[in-house]
């Protein structure tokens, strides 16, 4: 390691110890506190991100990291289900075979096919026809789809609790533009986000220069994002329960 690159690890070393405790700091919210919080179910809305096949178990960009989440996912819409809540959203990819995106990313979640499905056990769900899937065919569930008319139809809400994949792109744009959302229309919303049900995946160095590609540390980035989220104002738990 040079001087320069050890120096400048060495500087960053205060905001790295921080970051690996700010989670500790995180509590648990129990679903009773955030009803009374937000004046009962109907003000309280679920989006799930990207719960589905071709990221969670199957095809190019899918990641074992990402399916550990399934069931924490599946047990937090239980558990609002349960508590009264009916507002599901769930943004997903559905691309067709010529998404710009595949410049980016490897053709994935292809418009049709299972991995563009919510996966299984969250289809299996007894009230999964209360589910509104939105289509999404880019990193920001909120660019080129119906989501905010969605939203903004349901006058009632109070808080959105925001969960799934992954930390640093499809989740962190939708928390950080819904709380932008919020900010610019004055908006009395409160983004939620349980840590328990957010992933990304993890790509090291050698890997990633063997394939021709970025590399990624999933456990970096995704402390890092879940701070730049609170940073800005969304309410970061370490679980619903």
């Amino acid at each position: 390691m040079s001087d320069g690159l050890s120096a400048f690890v060495a500087g960053r070393l205060p905001f790295l110890n921080y970051l690996e405790e700010l989670s500790s700091t995180w509590p648990e919210l129990s679903w009773s506190t955030l009803l009374a919080e937000s004046g009962g179910p109907p003000a309280v809305a679920v989006l799930g991100v990207d719960l589905v096949e071709g990221f969670c178990r199957q095809g190019a960009l899918s990641s074992p990291r990402v399916g550990d989440i399934v069931a924490p996912a599946v047990r937090i819409l239980s558990q609002a289900h349960q508590a009264g809540v009916r507002h599901f959203l769930f943004p997903c990819d559905r691309h067709l075979p010529d998404s710009r995106e595949f410049a980016d990313y490897p053709p994935h979640c292809l418009a049709g096919t299972l991995e563009a499905e919510l996966v299984e056990e969250i289809r299996a769900l007894p009230f999964a026809d209360q589910f509104q899937v939105v289509p999404k065919a880019s990193v920001g569930s909120f660019v080129d789809t119906d989501l905010q008319e969605r939203l903004l139809a349901r006058p009632e809400l109070r808080t959105l609790v925001i969960l799934g994949d992954v930390t640093d792109l499809c989740l962190y744009q939708l928390a950080l533009t819904a709380r932008f959302l919020a900010n610019a229309r004055n908006l009395p919303w409160q983004v939620v986000v349980p840590a328990s049900a957010v992933a990304t995946y993890d790509l090291d160095v050698p890997t990633a220069r063997s394939l021709g590609v970025m590399p990624h540390d999933g456990d970096l980035l995704h402390a890092l994002f879940l701070y730049h989220l609170q940073l800005n104002g969304v309410r970061i738990v370490r679980d619903l329960v």
